[in-house]
């Protein structure tokens, strides 16, 4: 929880933007197209951030954007001026980044000479490329959505642009709010298959004795769980240090947030088993209430003959696949993003279609 005397970076960084920044901009290359923003890593693009925060890469900071040739012939300059006339501190925190014993890590401190600023001067297309590896003021391929982590798009699209001179910062970040449709409807798909193939598991670990196994198997439920309702709400799920975070902002939050709890307090399967089934029954209704696909019947039942109580969460995955109209999207094979690929229960014990899904990814043309 934030004091009431913090403020958070992303008005930290507006301010200086305004009152330290932009002045001196305005002074030496008067009329000059830029644009201002803080995006891109930190709690505070993503409104996460504390006083806590102030303890590493948190400051007076942001990104000054420029047309590439503007920052040929004024970059290093504009560099230098900023070090030599920016306030040493500014609202009481040091304007100069001093390095640190760890690689690439910057702290605040005070300092008497030239500051070393956070004022990072790039240009769009070399900024976006270098978070995202494309530049989407280009056409974003399906390759280029796949293979990008939700916790960059989520960076990316969050933090705020207080100036956006160029034209180019508000466009790009459109194109970037979230995926084309039918994307959306296989990611969502992919999402309820990854439920599909593990929500029995609960129940067999625990049936044999290994409560440790369930309980982690059910960890792993919950997360998908969270992220799927992320997904549904059309929000990027951040990496785990945000997810609760983000996840307490969905419209299923309330109800779920203490059956999840319950769900992960469990120590014995059966109980477990019981408040995931719970959970599984409130996010199959929200799904229904979105109307992407014909109404999936929400109700958990028996695994085949097996006496574990699941959703089938594959019938979501059918309805939704059923929807998808882009044939090349629809032949996608149900692994999603990155994210959703890289510990998959059903690649990890089928390597063949690991095989497959690197050569459908590698058929995919960049653009």
């Amino acid at each position: 929880m934030t004091t009431p005397s913090f403020l958070p970076g992303l008005e930290l960084s507006r301010r200086f933007y305004v009152e330290a920044v932009r002045p001196l901009l305005d002074e030496v290359v008067p009329g000059m197209a830029h644009s201002a923003a803080l995006l891109g890593s930190g709690s505070e693009v993503l409104g996460c951030d504390s006083a806590r925060s102030a303890d590493h890469e948190w400051g007076p900071r942001l990104q000054l954007f420029l047309h590439p040739q503007d920052g040929t012939r004024h970059g290093t300059a504009i560099k230098k001026l900023l070090s030599a006339r920016l306030p040493k501190t500014f609202h009481g925190h040091p304007t100069h980044f001093a390095d640190t014993a760890e690689a690439g890590i910057k702290v605040m401190q005070a300092a008497d000479g030239p500051v070393h600023h956070r004022v990072d001067i790039t240009d769009p297309a070399t900024w976006f490329t270098a978070q995202l590896g494309f530049d989407p003021g280009r056409h974003i391929t399906a390759l280029g959505w796949l293979a990008t982590p939700t916790q960059r798009l989520a960076e990316v699209t969050a933090g705020a642009v207080f100036h956006d001179g160029l034209g180019q910062l508000t466009s790009a970040r459109a194109h970037l709010a979230w995926y084309p449709h039918d994307l959306w409807l296989h990611l969502l798909a992919c999402q309820w298959q990854r439920v599909s193939r593990e929500e029995a598991f609960v129940g067999r670990c625990g049936e044999v004795g290994d409560e440790l196994g369930s309980a982690v198997v059910a960890a792993r439920l919950v997360r998908d769980l969270m992220r799927l309702c992320l997904l549904m709400d059309r929000r990027y799920p951040p990496y785990s240090k945000w997810l609760g975070s983000a996840f307490s902002r969905v419209p299923q939050a309330a109800v779920l947030t203490p059956v999840l709890t319950a769900a992960l307090a469990a120590t014995d399967w059966h109980t477990r088993e019981h408040h995931l089934a719970h959970a599984y029954e409130t996010v199959a209704t929200a799904h229904n209430r979105l109307g992407l696909t014909d109404p999936v019947d929400p109700t958990t039942r028996p695994y085949h003959s097996r006496p574990f109580q699941v959703l089938h969460a594959e019938r979501f995955t059918a309805a939704l696949t059923a929807r998808i109209t882009d044939p090349a999207v629809r032949a996608l094979p149900l692994t999603g993003t990155v994210d959703q690929f890289i510990d998959s229960t059903d690649l990890l014990s089928h390597p063949a279609r690991t095989r497959a899904v690197t050569r459908a990814a590698a058929s995919i043309p960049e653009p």
